[in-house]
């Protein structure tokens, strides 16, 4: 993994206030938490540092409240069903500095948990301001992050307070630095990256990196579109960027200098409607699309060319659907794909995925829990995919 440090280093904690950033961003439905995986995912970290005896102090932030205190988003709610997680007795208190935080704090005994405020209820947060993070410290003797999905943001609770207290990663931290770090930092080739999504615009970044890191890129989504739209094929109704069609040559030939095979569809189901059970079509893809029909997944003859070449990887990388899986039956491509993935990963290959649709996705072909390591986070994981430092990991670093 990366160099940070980890709870292997932080020492005895007995009585020590540990604050530990955690993703509490948890979706909600009626008022309770509708999925508890973000919960699941701090609980290692939680239990340990309770059974050692420290203070352990959570700090989180939820949803986007800029600076106000809006009731909608704050964490109080999250309380019962983290809990219920941990199996041990959570506390609150509604701020995350001041002497509501303070007097909560000195009332917690050793081996307590207590959830603070969301953080992005003080302006201070996003700005990483240096008298907020001060506030904030003054509640900790350590600081802990287990949060990699808020680690791409230089926040106060994200990498302020790193700067601030002796600082080190928490278990779910360090399990994805582990895992991201073996599929891109010093992999085992052959690499193969399967890249979807809408938008080429979105991901140019991730592309132009990925081609110099992997050995075969798989483009699908509407992505696939713009590409083949750039290579001269009739798309027709189908998503496609045409003002990125330079931009997608551009990449292209960067990846023939790298020595990166770009795989693009060979065949597609295509219907005029993008709705569920919408008659469709099948088309090889250098036959071009009617005028009146879109492309909507991959057809067998790709799915077969990317399960053939995915038989001769080691690792594998995903982010994004192949085609509109959330429809039937265009989740037929996406789901092949990610069986074979699984049935891979079964034999050997180490299989890394993240993202919101990708994980959808996946669930979806019932394949989650198979893959060798599946993030939740959506912008840092992006952002570790296109090469980017992370602010809340690089902080962790000795000498940092």
């Amino acid at each position: 993994m990366s160099d940070a440090r980890t709870l292997d280093d932080i020492g005895d904690v007995a009585g020590k206030r540990v604050l530990v950033r955690v993703d509490l961003n948890v979706p909600m439905k009626d008022g309770a938490v509708s999925d508890s995986a973000r919960l699941v995912a701090i609980k290692p970290t939680v239990t340990e540092l309770a059974g050692k005896g420290a203070k352990v102090i959570l700090l989180a932030h939820f949803g986007r409240p800029k600076g106000e205190r809006i009731a909608d988003m704050s964490l109080k709610p999250v309380v019962g069903a983290l809990s219920e997680t941990l199996g041990l007795p959570v506390s609150f208190a509604d701020d995350c500095i001041g002497e509501a935080a303070a007097t909560a704090v000195a009332a917690l005994p050793d081996g307590g948990v207590l959830v603070l405020e969301n953080t992005r209820y003080h302006k201070g947060e996003e700005k990483n301001d240096e008298a907020f993070i001060d506030q904030l410290a003054a509640n900790g003797d350590l600081y802990v992050n287990d949060a990699f999905s808020a680690a791409h943001r230089a926040h106060a609770s994200t990498e302020g307070l790193a700067r601030r207290l002796p600082a080190f990663a928490g278990r779910s931290m360090e399990a994805e630095l582990a895992a991201l770090s073996k599929a891109l930092g010093a992999p085992k080739r052959p690499v193969m990256a399967v890249i979807g999504g809408a938008k080429v615009s979105t991901k140019i970044a991730l592309l132009e990196n990925l081609v110099t890191k992997v050995d075969a890129l798989v483009v699908g989504g509407g992505m696939a579109n713009t590409f083949l739209h750039a290579l001269g094929i009739d798309v027709g109704h189908s998503l496609k960027e045409a003002d990125m069609a330079d931009t997608a040559r551009r990449i292209m030939t960067a990846a023939e200098r790298a020595g990166c095979a770009i795989m693009l569809p060979k065949d597609a189901i295509a219907a005029e409607k993008f709705e569920a059970d919408a008659p469709s079509i099948h088309i090889g893809v250098d036959e071009g699309v009617d005028h009146d029909k879109m492309i909507l997944d991959v057809g067998g003859r790709t799915v077969h060319a990317i399960n053939e070449e995915m038989d001769h990887v080691n690792t594998l990388v995903w982010n994004g659907p192949l085609g509109a899986f959330e429809l039937h039956p265009f989740d037929r491509g996406t789901v092949a794909v990610a069986r074979h993935a699984a049935k891979r990963t079964k034999a050997g290959m180490l299989s890394v995925a993240g993202g919101g649709d990708t994980v959808a996705a996946l669930s979806h072909a019932g394949v989650a829990d198979d893959f060798s390591y599946l993030s939740t986070a959506g912008g840092a994981f992006l952002e570790w995919l296109e090469g980017k430092p992370l602010p809340g990991v690089d902080a962790l670093k000795p000498g940092e």
